[in-house]
């Protein structure tokens, strides 16, 4: 799942209920995001009047932003069933056709990571979304029939992180389209604020600035912090979670004051030091970290690419001036890129 209430599938299942208990219900509650939040509403109040299921709809943008849990609230506010899958569960077209075949008229279909459905699912996606059927295939060979199924009226909710792998046909049948930006400091100290209350700690309003700062512009990170800081102030501090606890909590679980986790860190001091500021292929600063290229190239790289501590160049990597600078390092002469 991809939103700031739904962890990973390999999350705890206590940390999983943890963030589904904060995650908010309709769309009133859903702090930042207030262009899409609005256009979302119009679409759905539109469609309710009319008495007709909404358009299908594309939410795109980072991980951690809040599009599982749009979907969720798109399905509440229209009061219909939510039927959720993954691009990567999906195959084949026949588990498509499975999937479909059990909707029923009002349901919200939610497809995760939809850039990754297959291709003879994605082409039984387009026939579905457009005239609300599927051609399903009876027996083999030279005999083979192709039998249209009627589908209920249904809406597709779709998310991606990468909206540029969408082929043009299948983001052609989507009415709507949303972009999640990454939130501001004051919108995710609301957040933080709200899930507190949630939760039933008293959160004061300098540390719910501080997780704010430090929350990489995500309100899923936002909550995984708060209820870290929690686990701190209840066992090591008062229970308050004031300043004092945030800043401590934070230092014992390795977040520095722009958000950069121990992963981050490495992958800077690697490019920095061993390295001479690079460029450096992504291959050997993976193996360097010791973890795997696509986690180096979707985990740490977009946050240290978008704070101005890292660039990527035709031949690599490279660190920037603010790179040695938050590190505390020399700035050697002749640093490229002065972010």
């Amino acid at each position: 799942m991809d939103d700031f209430s739904v962890m990973d599938s390999n999350a705890p299942a206590s940390e999983r209920a943890a963030e589904a208990a904060l995650r908010p219900k309709m769309l009133d509650e859903f702090v930042g995001q207030e262009v899409v939040r609005n256009q979302l509403s119009l679409v759905l109040q539109a469609a309710i009047a009319r008495g007709t299921t909404p358009d299908h709809v594309l939410l795109s943008g980072p991980p951690g932003l809040g599009k599982t849990t749009l979907a969720m609230i798109i399905a509440a506010e229209v009061q219909g069933a939510l039927r959720l899958t993954s691009g990567p569960a999906i195959q084949h077209a026949g588990d498509l056709a499975a999937v479909l075949s059990s909707l029923q008229e009002g349901d919200v279909l939610f497809i995760d990571e939809i850039h990754r459905l297959a291709r003879p699912a994605e082409e039984m996606l387009y026939l579905a979304m457009e005239d609300f059927r599927v051609d399903v295939m009876v027996g083999k060979g030279p005999g083979a029939t192709s039998i249209p199924l009627p589908l209920p009226p249904f809406t597709v909710v779709a998310a991606t992180t990468r909206a540029g792998l969408l082929p043009a046909p299948l983001r052609d049948r989507f009415g709507f389209t949303g972009h999640l930006e990454f939130y501001s400091a004051a919108e995710l100290a609301q957040v933080v604020t709200r899930s507190a209350g949630l939760l039933e700690a008293e959160l004061t309003k300098d540390a719910a600035m501080e997780l704010a700062s430090r929350s990489r512009g995500t309100p899923r990170i936002a909550n995984r912090l708060l209820r870290r800081v929690q686990d701190w102030a209840q066992i090591r501090g008062t229970g308050i979670l004031d300043l004092e606890a945030a800043r401590a909590a934070l230092s014992v679980f390795e977040v520095d004051e722009l958000g950069l986790d121990r992963l981050d860190r490495s992958v800077l001091e690697l490019v920095c030091t061993r390295f001479g500021g690079g460029p450096v292929g992504l291959t050997t600063l993976a193996v360097s970290v010791g973890e795997e290229p696509e986690t180096i190239e979707s985990v740490a790289e977009p946050f240290l690419v978008r704070e101005g501590l890292l660039v990527r160049t035709p031949r690599g990597r490279m660190a920037t001036r603010a790179a040695y600078e938050h590190l505390g390092l020399h700035v050697p002469d002749g640093t490229l890129f002065d972010s």
